[in-house]
């Protein structure tokens, strides 16, 4: 009984943390769209496309560190691994299709698969960035 109510308070926290994270990606995200697709997106679509992004981010980013062994800190060494870079690159394959797939513009049209592109690209620079500025 113990593992199971462990298991689910695993599983809410993943998705509460997942919630927020999605929340200022999905504005980041959202910006850039309303830009490169000058016409406005959907935000609650984008939200809830950022989230289903982050939930897989997450369950990749802690499965290869998980397999690294790098489960405490410092992380400086996760950031050079080989497998997180090509685990990186999934996740931002999965976060174009994500997005091109779920937001739709306000004309009812799907967003272009460039501009999904450019959204991840924006995003995954920021958080890049963040993510070795706080493990230096």
């Amino acid at each position: 009984m113990t593992t199971l109510l462990t298991l689910i308070s695993a599983l809410l926290w993943w998705v509460l943390y997942s919630s927020i994270g999605a929340l200022f990606i999905a504005i980041i995200a959202w910006s850039v769209l309303r830009w490169i697709e000058r016409c406005p997106v959907v935000f609650n679509r984008t939200y809830l496309a950022c989230l289903v992004w982050g939930l897989i981010s997450l369950l990749i980013v802690v499965g290869v560190a998980m397999h690294e062994g790098h489960t405490k800190p410092p992380y400086a060494p996760l950031l050079s691994s080989p497998l997180l870079r090509y685990g990186l690159a999934a996740d931002m394959v999965v976060g174009v299709f994500v997005l091109w797939r779920l937001i739709p513009r306000i004309d009812a049209h799907r967003i272009r698969p460039s501009s999904a592109c450019l959204a991840v690209a924006v995003v995954m620079a920021l958080g890049f960035g963040i993510a070795t500025s706080l493990a230096a």
